[in-house]
């Protein structure tokens, strides 16, 4: 498999292109280096490939992320988009420039035609010359505007036609940046983003909920029956998630085996059944390989659950999930546990810190 020269396909081809590939370079399964593969692999950035192949079956997440600040934020991040939108800035003017000639032409037009009224008026006599010149200063005049129209209204259609062509290219960049290739759910740059706007609006952070949920041993999953059953199961997690989450929550995949669903407009009873219904859920679907019938044992997940309105700040409100999770784990697994619902949740459980995961 050689990066940079893999033709686009469908996406879950693109996934597992994605994933075989990162298997086989032993490169761990974070959002950002899906990212980073994706670029290799099945964009154009030719240099990207090749310094990727130079680092070698095993490159360290270090390295990793140096090529990612070398190339991707150039190649296919904030940058890609701000291009966009710069196009879409110098096309729009292009066609306010379009407009402006054509005012232009139709004010000309317009002095034209006064000056030859005003010239009729004052003229005591009119030849068969005068009238020819009149008549066809006033073709020529008409004929040059409605020339000046059409041309201005094919521009015009052109122009539309680049900058929608521009805004669909610019809306599937940022598709594809905010979404997780194995999984198809959001990724964890967008679960950052709309967790920070969460905090930057009090009155949506009030009725908003943070869940955390992580398969329950999916590292005892993969060493019994390998990591292509591994990211099938992921796949199926994913789906029952978006299932559930439908309009009512932002589903994210976070880490490994870790997602995260942001709610608005809730409460803590509301936000816990709705956890309740995911984890049974979950518990009950068959997770079976399709070729044989043959069970792959039961799934589970765990889950813990913030309010916003217990949370100072993002990292905070991340935090307090993650020890709620914690604690689920702690007790058992295969639970829900709401932050705050018990002392030893505030007390004696580290959480992660959000900021030390900023960038997967």
């Amino acid at each position: 498999m050689q990066p940079a020269n893999t033709k686009a396909v469908g996406g879950a081809d693109i996934a597992s292109t994605i994933v075989s590939a990162m298997r086989e370079l032993h490169i761990s399964p974070v959002p950002r280096n899906y990212e980073l593969i994706y670029e290799a692999y099945v964009g154009t950035n030719h240099a990207l490939g090749a310094e990727l192949l130079a680092l070698g079956d095993k490159p360290t997440q270090d390295e990793l992320d140096s090529l990612s600040e070398r190339h991707l934020l150039a190649a296919s991040g904030v940058a890609a988009v701000e291009q966009a939108r710069d196009k879409i800035a110098r096309e729009a003017e292009d066609i306010m420039l379009l407009l402006s000639r054509e005012k232009l032409s139709l004010e000309k037009y317009g002095r034209i035609l006064d000056k030859t009224q005003d010239g009729l008026r004052s003229t005591q006599a009119l030849t068969q010359d005068i009238l020819q010149k009149i008549v066809g200063i006033i073709t020529n005049a008409t004929a040059s505007t409605i020339d000046q129209g059409q041309q201005t209204f094919a521009s015009m259609l052109d122009k539309s036609a680049e900058l929608e062509k521009v805004k669909s290219s610019l809306e599937e960049y940022k598709r594809l940046a905010d979404t997780d290739a194995l999984t198809q759910l959001f990724n964890r740059r967008a679960f950052d983003t709309a967790l920070a706007r969460l905090f930057g609006s009090p009155s949506l952070r009030s009725n908003a909920a943070l869940l955390l949920a992580d398969i329950d041993r999916f590292k005892e999953v993969n060493d019994r029956f390998g990591h292509p059953v591994g990211d099938q199961i992921l796949q199926i997690v994913a789906g029952i998630l978006r299932a559930h989450g439908g309009q009512r929550a932002m589903v994210s995949r976070t880490g490994g085996e870790e997602f995260a669903l942001l709610l608005d407009k809730t409460t803590t009873e509301a936000a816990a059944a709705f956890a309740e219904q995911i984890r049974r859920s979950i518990e009950e679907t068959p997770f079976v390989n399709k070729a044989n019938a043959s069970s792959y044992g039961r799934i589970t997940i765990s889950i813990g659950l913030c309010m916003g309105a217990q949370a100072e700040g993002a990292a905070d409100l991340y935090s307090k999930a993650d020890r709620a999770l914690y604690m689920s784990k702690v007790k058992g697994r295969n639970r829900v546990s709401v932050y705050g619902e018990q002392a030893e949740v505030r007390e004696s459980v580290p959480g992660k810190s959000w900021l030390l995961y900023r960038k997967d």
